[in-house]
């Protein structure tokens, strides 16, 4: 499955996943060479942590080398008539307006108004066009969003 990222975020994967191969791995080797000249490895707390913390980081390294490797770069769609990943758009619900952002599900956060094109939000925006009016169903009932224009 492909991972839809702007330019940005796939710069800010790869400065973590460059960080966490040439530097956090060489710290937590330098933790567990110091914990192995403490003795008894089966009852030295400080070895056991830092190889732990050795198997989340390999871990994390693995996920990023995997959504490096499916990404798909999105850029603003800037002029778009419907709205698609990496379209800019506003809209307005219940006499406010929001400037919203469709994004992968990798980047969303949507206290940024960055919404995921997997989520129940922004599967109902995603091919609506500006003067659209989009229901999304919420657990408190049906919420009602007029697009007002795309960026």
């Amino acid at each position: 499955m492909p991972t839809y990222l702007s330019t940005q975020a796939l710069e800010e994967i790869k400065q973590e996943l460059t960080r966490r191969q040439k530097i956090t791995r060489r710290e937590i080797a330098e933790k567990i060479a110091g914990a192995k000249e403490l003795g008894d490895l089966s009852e030295n707390f400080e070895y056991q942590e830092s190889k732990e913390e050795q198997g989340m980081n390999e871990a994390r390294i693995a996920q990023l080398e995997g959504q490096i490797h499916d990404v798909v770069v999105i850029d603003a769609a800037s002029g778009a008539s419907q709205i698609g990943i990496g379209t800019m758009f506003i809209v307005e619900c219940a006499g406010s307006k929001k400037t919203l952002t469709m994004v992968g599900s990798h980047e969303a956060n949507p206290l940024e108004g960055k919404i995921s094109n997997e989520s129940p939000i922004g599967l109902a925006f995603l091919g609506a066009h500006a003067g659209d009016v989009v229901a999304v169903q919420t657990p408190s009932g049906s919420v009602e969003y007029r697009i007002l224009e795309l960026h």
